[in-house]
């Protein structure tokens, strides 16, 4: 079943108001890499990068 315009703009309205976005720049080839190791492990690439963030923010504070 195809999403509505409405539930479209609501959407897109919530990911605005409640996220942050960033880019990410990497090598020629990575990215497939990055994708295909997030699928394995967390099911989205998302999930995966806010991991590997918060990890090793966790870990450089515990080292700091």
């Amino acid at each position: 079943m195809p999403i509505s315009k409405a539930r479209q703009r609501a959407t897109a309205k919530y990911v605005k108001n409640h996220y942050d976005r960033l880019e990410l720049k990497v090598p020629k080839g990575k990215k497939e890499d990055i994708t295909n190791h997030a699928k394995d492990y967390d099911g989205s690439l998302n999930k995966f990068l806010n991991r590997a963030v918060d990890e090793t923010m966790e870990r450089d504070k515990n080292n700091g």
